[in-house]
């Protein structure tokens, strides 16, 4: 068994994790009994950690919300994670989020070992990422909205639906899917009785109602799968275009939103998925070189048309339509 400083540690993380815990589960993942269950988490409120208890059917322990941000308990795996996970959130598409990401970058890389800190930085250094395209979010809508997903709790928020009126929604939040540059919700509607997809940008002022739910089998292999079909965003392209520069230089330009594929030293194939023509008329136009377009025909056309506008815009004479 392990000693009670390491164990007490174990159950800070374990009510880390989770909001709620039944205690007869947390016991049995700590491999003691309830009465050391309750001794341990005495430690904790001794410490200065907030946990409550509740006793019948529903009973149980979660970490409740302190004075003080208490620390946390990562392993290695989640400390490296975390940390390249902040230094993407500064091009997330998340207002709010830039300076408050690099302040917590510094946070945590200063107190990392030194192996972790070179691991941290071989995956930064080889790591390309790119400013999502697509409305911005508040980080405290998407924040509220992920730890209702989370606690299985009832939200209830304002929401604009493309060409209506603003209403209210009480819904049983399932999964937060980002998709094609737009964050959505996968939620079960309450006041409609059936699956909705919610855009996270037109939604205002989430605010969890405190009552917990069962979670309802979705209608779709995954929550992804179901914005997909049921959101308004549309089917993404399969863009495809052969540049005549070096597969390094197309890479460097277009990071992780496309694939490259060398043909030889001066000539590659890239393919890019995307729910709008504009960003892939973007990187190519980035990468500075000779290409053609390979597929789809909405893609040529969307360049074509790209290049008129340009063309006006310096008064030179079009060129003739070759499609």
């Amino acid at each position: 068994m392990a000693n009670t400083s390491s164990r007490t540690l174990r159950l800070l993380s374990l009510l880390q994790t989770h909001r709620h815990w039944p205690g007869p589960e947390l016991a049995e993942r700590l491999g003691v009994s309830e009465r050391t269950l309750r001794r341990d988490v005495d430690r904790l409120r001794e410490l200065g950690y907030p946990v409550s208890a509740a006793r019948g059917t529903d009973g149980g322990y979660q970490l409740a919300p302190g004075a003080v941000l208490p620390p946390l308990v990562l392993d290695e795996e989640e400390a490296v994670a975390l940390a390249v996970g902040i230094g993407d959130a500064a091009q997330s598409g998340i207002a709010g989020m830039r300076e408050a990401s690099l302040r917590a970058l510094t946070k945590v890389v200063r107190v990392l070992p030194p192996r972790l800190r070179a691991r941290v930085d071989a995956l930064r250094a080889m790591t390309l990422s790119v400013a999502a395209p697509g409305p911005v979010v508040a980080a405290g809508v998407l924040t509220a909205v992920a730890q209702a997903c989370r606690d299985q709790e009832r939200l209830r928020f304002g929401y604009t639906a493309r060409g209506s009126a603003p209403t209210e929604r009480e819904v049983e939040p399932h999964r937060v899917v980002a998709l094609g540059g737009r964050w959505y919700l996968a939620a079960y509607d309450l006041s409609r009785h059936d699956w909705r997809s919610f855009r996270l940008d037109r939604l205002t002022e989430p605010a969890a109602t405190g009552t917990r739910f069962r979670p309802r089998p979705l209608p779709a292999e995954d929550a992804a799968a179901f914005v997909q079909a049921a959101s308004d965003a549309p089917a993404p392209y399969q863009v495809e275009a052969l540049v005549h520069a070096p597969a390094t230089r197309v890479r460097q330009a277009v990071g992780q939103w496309g694939t490259v594929e060398p043909l030889d030293h001066d000539t590659c194939r890239i393919t890019m998925t995307s729910t709008s023509l504009d960003w892939p008329t973007q990187a190519l136009g980035n990468v500075g070189a000779e290409f053609e377009v390979l597929g789809p025909p909405e893609f040529a056309a969307h360049v074509q048309e790209w290049g008129a506008r340009f063309l006006r815009a310096t008064g030179a004479p079009e060129r003739p339509s070759l499609l």
